[in-house]
């Protein structure tokens, strides 16, 4: 897909979890489409390594900082230095995540404990954290967080997920409602199998599961880390100013195979 060149100078962007993965991709999109860009994540090794990148392949000045989204106070700080760095924060992506697959009859509390305070708490305190930011942003400040398909039908195998996950888009349904007032579009996204992804490594390459999954995609192939990017471009961008508290799909229709 593409967009108009430039469709994003003059913004400003938060991408939580944006040193690897989906994140990098849609740091790379967002930045290249003239977006100025910040990421946040607790490895400071990935994200040396993820500016380095973003700079020799592809030509883009990337902030970061160190931060750990189950923290609220430290990622109020990071996100405060970031904005100060970036010029404000008119885009939120709440992509930071944790999961593993464990059946429910032997999910500890601490397993459970730890997604639900990445995926779910970890979205709240990002939102509250830049609230501040995007209620001064121009043109209507964005939140995206990436959620999952399984989050509306139930996760065999990955309860605490689809729990998290469940909740961070019915926390983008209310603020949707509750933040329109200050002009903040929220949605968020749900990826099919993205390859290329330690998601789709950890759980499902290294489980045996690729051919089982693929045949369960209607078109027949993992999506790319630019497929999310695009998704979330248009939600940020002109094209999605009146897209708020809704959900896309970009999952090569697999939602849908379960039904058949």
């Amino acid at each position: 897909m593409s967009f108009a060149e430039g469709i994003l100078n003059g913004k400003s962007a938060i991408v939580t979890g944006g040193a690897t993965g989906i994140g990098s991709s849609i740091v790379r999109k967002l930045g290249t489409l003239g977006a100025k860009v910040g990421i946040v994540s607790r490895k400071e090794e990935n994200l040396i390594a993820a500016v380095r990148a973003f700079k020799e392949d592809d030509g883009i000045d990337v902030a970061w900082r160190t931060g750990d989204v189950r923290d609220p106070d430290g990622i109020k700080n990071s996100f405060d230095e970031l904005a100060d760095e970036i010029g404000g924060i008119d885009i939120l992506v709440c992509n930071a995540a944790g999961n593993f697959i464990c059946p429910t009859e032997e999910l500890s509390w601490n397993g459970w404990r730890t997604v639900i305070e990445i995926d779910l708490n970890g979205t709240f305190n990002s939102c509250q954290a830049a609230l501040i930011h995007l209620k001064a942003a121009k043109d209507g400040g964005r939140i995206i967080s990436i959620s999952t398909g399984q989050a509306e039908f139930g996760w065999p195998g990955a309860a605490h997920a689809g729990a998290a996950k469940s909740g961070i888009q019915n926390l983008m349904k209310t603020i949707s409602v509750e933040w329109g007032k200050y002009g903040i579009r929220a949605n968020w996204v749900n990826p099919g199998p993205i390859k290329g992804t330690e998601g789709v490594d950890r759980l499902i390459i290294q489980q045996g599961l690729e051919k089982q999954v693929t045949k369960n995609i209607p078109l027949g192939t993992f999506g790319e880390g630019e497929d999310i990017a695009n998704a979330i471009v248009y939600l940020s961008s002109d094209t999605g100013r009146y897209v708020s508290g809704a959900g896309i799909a970009v999952d090569g229709g697999s939602q849908w195979q379960r039904f058949l």
